[in-house]
C-alpha cells in the first residue's frame, strides 16, 4: 500500500522513540549487571570472612577443637582400658605362632640412657626335683618402666670454723654464692619454676599447688619473686642474644598479640611480642641459630625500628607498615613471605572452591618443591638452582597474575590477593637472587608457637615489666631448643654460674658456648 505523507512523518519519531527505549534498557541492564557484580563480590567477601571465622572457631588452634580432641582421646583411653580389663579376666590361651587374634604393635625398647635398678629374683640353690646341686646356665631379664616423682631436697652448706691456738685467729671458708642473694631457692629449683611457667605453660598458682602436694609450701608471690630475681640475673644474656642475631646478614621478624592486665581497669589490653630469628642452617650455615623476643605495650612501628636500629642486611617479614622506615633507610632490604601470599589464596579456595585460587596454590607449590631440593645446600648452589628452576616459574606466575587480574572483578577477594602479591613482587622474588634467604618467614612463625600455647593457659603478663621478663625467658628457652639443648639443663647451668661470671664475658654462657657437666634432665612435677 502506498505510504502517505503523514505515515512518513511519524516513522522517524517512532524510530527515535524505539532507540531511546533501547538505550534506556541497555543502561538499565548495565546498571543491573553492575549491581549483580557488586552483590557477587560482597557475597564472596562474606563467604571468605565466614570461612576465616570458622577456622578461628574450629581450627587446630581453637580451644573448642582442643576440647573435642581431648574428649576423643579420653574416650579412646577408656575403651582401651576397658578392653584390657576384659582381656585380663579371660583365660590366656596357649601360645601359638599361628594365632588369629589381632596383635599389638611391637613394643619399643626403653631408652638406654635411663638409670637401671636391678632386682634379682633368686631361686633355690638345690634342684626342686631331686635335691641335687644346680649349675648356673644364664638369666632372663625383663624391664619395667617406673616413674620417680619430682622431689625436693635441702642442700646444707656447712662451713667449719677453726681457731689458731697461737694467735687466736678464726678461719672459715667464705659463704657459698647463691643464685638469688639471700634466697632459699637453688639454681635447680629456679630453673624448674621458669621452665614450668614458660615452657610447660603452668602458671605460678598451679605450680604452688603441685609443690604443696610434695609437702613444700611455696606461695604464688614467693614464686613470682623468684621469677623476677632470676630474670634480672639473666637479662645480660638476652642482650647478648640480640647482638648475635643482629650481627647476621639475614633476620626473620614477626609479632603476635598477647593479653596484658590493664592496671586499675580490671580487664586486659592487647600488647605485642616481637620475635627476631637468626637461622642459617637451611643455607648450610654453621652459625648457631638463635631467637630473641621483645615485648612492647602496643604495635607502633617505633618498637621494631628501635629493636633493629643496629641491623644491616635483609629482613624477612610480612607486609607490616612499621618496617617501612627501616627499608627506606637503605641499610635494610625487604624479603617478603610466600607463605603469606599462599595463605590468602588458600582462604579463597576453602571458602568457595575457586579454580583460579586452586591454580595459584598449585603454582606456588611448585616453588616450594624447588626449595625442598635445596635445603641445607650452600648459598651459591641455592642461588644458581633457584635462578634456573624457580626463576622461569616466577616469571610465568607474574604473567598469569597480570593476565588473570584483567578478567576478574577488581573488588573480588581473588583480585585483592593478586594485588597483594604484585605489590610486593620485588621483595617476594628477592630470595631467588640471594641463596642466604628463605622463601618464607616460617622460621619466625615457628618461634611464636610457644607463645601461642602459653597465652591459652594463662594471662601472658600482669604488667609491662612482666612482659619484658617473659620475653627474656622465651628467648633463652627458644634458643636452647634450637641448639638441641634441654632448656632446664641450660637454665640450671647458667643460674649456677652467672652470679660470679664476668659481665664482659657473658657470651660464654650462651647455649652453644656453655658446658653442661650434669644436665639432670627436668622431671615433670606430679
Amino acid at each position: 500500500m502506498p505510504t502517505t505523507p503523514a505515515n512518513t512523518a511519524e516513522q522517524p519519531e517512532e524510530v527515535a522513540a524505539l532507540r531511546a527505549e533501547l538505550a534506556a534498557s541497555r543502561a538499565e541492564l548495565a546498571a543491573l549487571r553492575s549491581r549483580l557484580q557488586h552483590r557477587d563480590c560482597e557475597l564472596e567477601k562474606l563467604k571468605l570472612e565466614l570461612a576465616r571465622l570458622k577456622r578461628q572457631q574450629f581450627g587446630r588452634s581453637s580451644e573448642r577443637l582442643d576440647a573435642q580432641i581431648a574428649q576423643l582421646e579420653f574416650a579412646i583411653e577408656e575403651r582401651e582400658a576397658a578392653q584390657t580389663e576384659v582381656d585380663s579376666d579371660q583365660p590366656k590361651p596357649p601360645s601359638s605362632s599361628s594365632s588369629s587374634s589381632p596383635t599389638r604393635p611391637a613394643r619399643q625398647s626403653l631408652p638406654a640412657d635411663l638409670p637401671r635398678e636391678d632386682q634379682v629374683h633368686a631361686a633355690a640353690c638345690t634342684c626342686p626335683a631331686c635335691g641335687g646341686a644346680l649349675t648356673y646356665l644364664g638369666e632372663d631379664v625383663s624391664e619395667v618402666l617406673e616413674y620417680v616423682p619430682a622431689s625436693f631436697k635441702v642442700v646444707r652448706h656447712i662451713r667449719p670454723k677453726h681457731r689458731c691456738g697461737q694467735c687466736g685467729v678464726i678461719d672459715q671458708a667464705p659463704a657459698a654464692e647463691r643464685a638469688i642473694e639471700r634466697g632459699l631457692a637453688g639454681p635447680g629449683l629456679l630453673a624448674q619454676v621458669l621452665v614450668a611457667k614458660y615452657c610447660d605453660h603452668l602458671p605460678l598458682y598451679r605450680q604452688s599447688a603441685i609443690y604443696a602436694r610434695e609437702g613444700v609450701s611455696l606461695t604464688r608471690s614467693t614464686l613470682a619473686d623468684w621469677v623476677g630475681a632470676s630474670t634480672a640475673l639473666l637479662a645480660p644474656l638476652g642482650e647478648a642474644l640480640q647482638r648475635h642475631i643482629l650481627a647476621g646478614a639475614t633476620v626473620h621478624a614477626d609479632d603476635t598479640p598477647v593479653p596484658v592486665l590493664a592496671p586499675g581497669r580490671g580487664r586486659t589490653r592487647t600488647a605485642r611480642l616481637w620475635t627476631y630469628v637468626r637461622d642459617e642452617s637451611a643455607a648450610g650455615g654453621e652459625t648457631p641459630p638463635a631467637v630473641v623476643f621483645r615485648y612492647s605495650p602496643d604495635r607502633k612501628g617505633i618498637h621494631p625500628q628501635r629493636h633493629l636500629n643496629t641491623f644491616t642486611g635483609v629482613l624477612q617479614a610480612d607486609g607490616y607498615a612499621g618496617f617501612r622506615p627501616l627499608y627506606d633507610s637503605g641499610r635494610v632490604r625487604e624479603a617478603a613471605c610466600w607463605a603469606h601470599v599462599r595463605r590468602k589464596f588458600h582462604d579463597i579456595e576453602q571458602a568457595n572452591g575457586s579454580p583460579l585460587a586452586r591454580e595459584a596454590l598449585e603454582r606456588i607449590a611448585a616453588l616450594y618443591i624447588v626449595e625442598a631440593d635445596l635445603r641445607g645446600k650452600p648459598p651459591a648452589i641455592r642461588r644458581a638452582e633457584r635462578q634456573a628452576r624457580a626463576g622461569p616459574q616466577l616469571d610465568a606466575l607474574h604473567a598469569w597474575f597480570t593476565a588473570t587480574l584483567q578478567r576478574v572483578s577488581a573488588k573480588s577477594a581473588f583480585a585483592v590477593a593478586v594485588r597483594y602479591a604484585l605489590g610486593r613482587w620485588t621483595a617476594l622474588t628477592r630470595y631467588c637472587d640471594d641463596g642466604r634467604l628463605e622463601i618464607d618467614n616460617n622460621a619466625a612463625e615457628r618461634a611464636l608457637r610457644t607463645v601461642a600455647l602459653g597465652r591459652k593457659n594463662y594471662l601472658f603478663a600482669g604488667s609491662d615489666r612482666g612482659g619484658d621478663s617473659a620475653a627474656l625467658v622465651y628467648s633463652l628457652i627458644g634458643t636452647a631448643r634450637m641448639n638441641g639443648i634441654d632448656p632446664y639443663a641450660y637454665l640450671r647451668a647458667v643460674l649456677e654460674r652467672i652470679g660470679q661470671h664476668p659481665i664482659n664475658r657473658i657470651d660464654e654462657l650462651l647455649p652453644w658456648n656453655i658446658t653442661i657437666n650434669d644436665p639432670q634432665p627436668q622431671a615433670t612435677a606430679a
